[in-house]
């Protein structure tokens, strides 16, 4: 029976859709601004190029018989969140509020209203449409952020149904308080950009309750360094995803105007900034330098950015960049002397990435790049400062909490790790019947 549940939901989704009156799109056109809608797709795509980028960058770090199962798990989300984010997950993310916690689901449910509607509040020279396909680009990542943490040991069916439990009860309140203007975390003064709270946070505390659920693999128990399977795929995945969080952070501007060549800058100068004091760190401490810790570097200094860059002024990006990457950097290494089996990492660089971010926009934020946000701590706003530990205080332990009793919730469907037989084979083969071959067809070449 659970084989033909997948399908049979979907099957139910699909037939339901037809009976879903027709809208016509662009209803009055005079509101809109070419230029604005245009650089707002472009951003679009290249939110969803992270996704291939993401593969590559957790595919190329695991072992080379869980390459394939790793690599998919990122591109599935996109299909998964997809059909969820037109049945009911832009209702509950940006429908009329409830109480503040959570969109009504009945607001767009079916995608009702969002062509033909008025603008986003937020965007009013964009369609609504395209509003929310940028937005769908940002819950597509976020799940697969997860994988890397509990890579190698968990069941495919078993993430499927994590990525629709995590989607609609931890990401969507989250995005509901914190991007609409009845969110409580938005009324209380909170401010997150592009995604800090909402994607790195959220994914990062699920990553961790995902590790301590699955428990530790044979290898880690073990004790046994494996090497990555290919780190040239690292490096292609650090530049596509380097690539597309220009459309992550710029884009959340929502136009294209000063503000988002603003944080354009502010996210390519702390990822280069990050990248180097990774690097640099490694080296004060006695190792050479490697491609995977610029990488990882770059990536965390993406990470830490994302939720002030259209706040923080270009230069102070700088000091954003070199100090995440430090601190995760140190976080990790604390990590490794620990039992805690997260596979790639993902708390330290996104979790701990995200929080510091948070943080320091609440030291640099300032009216002078963005009139309509805060002053932070540095700019005479204790207050504000304030108000973003306190949104982490509540952010922090709902991610963790409820992405803990979701991979609980799973494991009752469904084991959600594979054998001790399935892990040693590796999930590519056991999961798939797919196997990882480049390095045959290279030698034979």
């Amino acid at each position: 029976m659970k084989r033909f549940f997948p399908f049979v939901i979907l099957l139910i989704v699909a037939v339901a859709a037809i009976f879903i009156p027709s809208q016509a799109d662009y209803a009055d056109t005079s509101k809109y601004n070419p230029a604005d809608i245009a650089w707002i797709i472009v951003a679009s795509a290249l939110v969803f190029l992270m996704n291939p980028g993401l593969a590559f960058f957790y595919g190329g770090m695991v072992t080379r018989k869980n390459v394939l199962s790793t690599m998919i798990k990122s591109i599935v989300a996109a299909g998964i969140v997809t059909v969820i984010w037109i049945v009911v997950g832009y209702s509950l993310c940006f429908g009329d509020s409830i109480n503040g916690f959570i969109g009504n689901p009945s607001t767009h449910f079916f995608f009702k209203g969002v062509n033909s509607g008025a603008p986003w509040v937020f965007a009013p020279t964009i369609p609504k449409s395209l509003f929310s396909v940028f937005q769908l680009m940002f819950a597509i990542i976020t799940p697969g952020l997860v994988v890397g943490a509990i890579a190698e040991r968990i069941r495919f069916t078993s993430y499927v149904l994590f990525t629709v439990l995590f989607s609609l009860f931890v990401y969507a309140p989250l995005a509901h308080w914190s991007w609409h203007p009845d969110g409580f975390l938005a009324k209380m003064g909170a401010f997150d950009f592009a995604g800090g709270t909402v994607v790195h946070i959220s994914a990062g505390c699920a990553a961790l309750a995902g590790a301590l659920v699955l428990k530790r693999r044979k290898s880690h128990m073990e004790g046994i360094e494996v090497p990555p399977a290919n780190i040239p795929y690292v490096l292609i995945g650090t530049g596509l995803l380097w690539f597309g969080w220009f459309g992550f952070n710029a884009g959340s501007a929502l136009g294209a105007n000063a503000l988002s060549v603003s944080a354009f800058l502010t996210t390519n100068t702390a990822a280069g900034a990050a990248g180097l004091s990774w690097m640099f760190f490694d080296v004060l401490r006695g190792k050479k330098p490697s491609v995977l810790g610029f990488c990882i570097g770059a990536v965390v200094g993406l990470v830490a950015i994302t939720p002030g860059a259209g706040y923080v002024a270009i230069p102070q990006s700088i000091f954003i960049g070199f100090i995440a990457a430090i601190i995760s950097n140190l976080v990790v290494t604390w990590k490794h002397k620990t039992a805690l089996d997260d596979t790639l990492d993902v708390f330290p660089c996104h979790g701990v990435g995200g929080i510091v971010g948070m943080i320091l926009t609440g030291i640099f934020a300032t009216k002078t790049v963005n009139s309509a946000g805060p002053n932070g701590l540095l700019y005479g706003d204790s207050a504000f400062f304030l108000t973003q530990l306190k949104a982490l205080a509540i952010v922090i332990p709902f991610s963790f909490i409820v992405s803990f009793a979701i991979f609980k919730l799973v494991n009752l469907i469904e084991p959600i790790r594979v054998t001790t037989e399935e892990e040693e084979m590796g999930l590519d083969a056991s999961q798939h019947d797919e196997r990882y071959t480049s390095q045959r067809l290279s030698s034979t070449l």
